[in-house]
């Protein structure tokens, strides 16, 4: 069966019929020629479910329940393919994580290790559900990932994700080199990798030796070009007014949302490590990615960025079967290879 992993978002929202929602206005854009033919497939996919009222507790939990089943799926997948990844379940400074392990650990990896945060708003993907990036960066690029399956909310509100991050990434440092760990994430992932390094420097931590803040949601307000210009055009987060404002509304929890651990683009930039950012030309938080960028380019950060053709948000990572897959986690296996 072909593995759809950039539409596992919209397909499960589609399957909620509970939730009220309300028709987008759609943009009749070409599906670019540019891309493979799987990737067309997916970029062609419509999405005309962007406004999904989650007011009420019972809404949010299955809603949580219906995309978490439909990753768990995506992760069975990715095992079935990167055949040899084994997953280790346990716990880390009291936080729950997965040691993903890659089939064979080359020696010139042995003393290196990849923390990973898992995207979802920070209220999707706990557990197994969120793990499905770690398994390919370990299956494709044979390096061992540290998934910190970190608090969500509702449950867990601002700042548990954070705290848990922190806790693990302190927990790494009594066995690895700070040079020789790196840290990445999509979407929520990549905005917490960025809010990491910031709580680093403020606690007068050690820095990881390299970092890929991929698609950071890096502010949580709709603040930002292509929140506007990309609306109905992302055909995976749609926009801003489906469930993205009421996640960032609960995982806040009355925080100002210009807070640099909850919207990092606010934080202070100078002596970042190396840096990778990425998104695409469709991605509704591509201004969270280059608004980054400008940040880290007046403190000379060694940063790099891609810019994937025609993707929308993480769609970069889509599914084995999609060449743009294997060329993603190439870059950044390249990545983590130049700088730890």
């Amino acid at each position: 069966m072909v593995q759809k992993k950039a539409l596992h978002l919209a397909t499960a929202i589609a399957l909620l019929g509970f939730l009220q929602v309300a028709s987008a206005t759609p943009r009749d854009l070409p599906v670019p020629q540019t891309v493979s033919p799987q990737m067309q497939k997916i970029i062609g996919h419509k999405n005309l479910n962007d406004k999904i009222v989650l007011d009420t507790q019972d809404k949010w939990f299955n809603f949580i329940d219906v995309i978490n089943e439909a990753n768990v799926q995506d992760v069975k997948n990715a095992l079935e393919y990167y055949k040899g990844v084994t997953l280790d379940e346990g716990t880390m400074a009291g936080v729950h994580t997965y040691t993903i392990n890659p089939p064979k650990l080359a020696k010139d990896k042995e003393d290196k290790v990849i923390l990973f945060f898992h995207g979802g708003g920070y209220v999707l993907n706990k557990g197994l559900s969120g793990t499905y990036e770690g398994i390919c960066l370990a299956g494709k690029g044979g390096y061992k990932v540290i998934d910190a399956d970190y608090r969500v909310a509702p449950e867990d509100p601002y700042p548990a994700a954070m705290d848990d991050a922190i806790a693990v990434y302190k927990e790494l440092l009594k066995t690895y080199d700070p040079k020789n760990i790196g840290v990445f994430g999509s979407s929520t992932g990549g905005g917490m990798t960025l809010a990491l390094v910031l709580m680093l420097k403020d606690q007068g931590l050690p820095l990881p030796g390299a970092i890929a803040a991929q698609t950071p949601w890096s502010d949580m307000a709709e603040i930002g070009d292509t929140y506007f210009t990309n609306r109905y055009t992302d055909n995976v987060l749609v926009t801003y007014d489906g469930w993205l404002d009421d996640a960032a509304r609960v995982y806040a929890n009355g925080h100002d949302l210009k807070d640099p651990y909850l919207s990092p683009v606010y934080g202070d930039y100078s002596n970042f490590p190396p840096t990778l950012l990425i998104s695409g030309t469709r991605d509704l938080f591509l201004s969270n990615t280059v608004r980054v960028q400008e940040k880290l380019l007046k403190e000379d950060v060694e940063v790099s960025l891609i810019v994937y053709e025609g993707q929308s948000h993480v769609q970069y990572y889509s599914a084995p079967n999609v060449p743009e897959h294997h060329f993603h986690f190439e870059n950044l296996t390249k990545f983590f290879e130049k700088y730890l």
